[in-house]
């Protein structure tokens, strides 16, 4: 079946003033199409995180964002440094943001595990020295 609506966006990196305009764009895209105020609720939360993370450590990157009949499914890819160790990323309070992130409000370590809270299915996939990307899926 054919995608109701795919939606993409650049991250500029490095820029917390523009951090999270996708999340807010796709979140008023979705309330137009009637989607459900949970599911709505759970992608703006997830994209936002994956957009925080992306202009922390990597630089930007790109989103892309397909609506389904029944699922929605993010797409966050950058070619930043890449995650060394994922299962201690996703672990709640740990921080690889430097000091000055951190006194912006940002960097407290619930990125990856607010993303993972958020949606029903995460996968990420890693190279050190190459990017990230992250694969997450919410159920409408």
């Amino acid at each position: 079946m054919a995608a109701l609506l795919t939606l993409h966006y650049d991250v500029p990196g490095d820029d917390f003033t523009r951090a999270g305009e996708a999340s807010s764009d796709v979140k008023k895209k979705l309330k137009a199409l009637g989607v459900d105020p949970e599911a709505i609720r759970k992608v703006a939360i997830a994209m936002y995180e994956g957009e925080i993370n992306m202009v922390i450590h990597a630089h930007g990157g790109t989103v892309t964002v397909t609506v389904e009949p029944d699922h929605i499914q993010m797409v966050l890819a950058d070619t930043g440094p890449g995650i060394p160790n994922v299962e201690l990323a996703m672990t709640e309070g740990y921080s690889t943001a430097p000091d000055e992130v951190r006194n912006l409000g940002f960097g407290a370590g619930m990125g990856l595990p607010n993303m993972k809270k958020y949606t029903d299915d995460i996968h990420i996939d890693t190279e050190l020295g190459v990017g990230t990307t992250v694969y997450m899926t919410v159920q409408i």
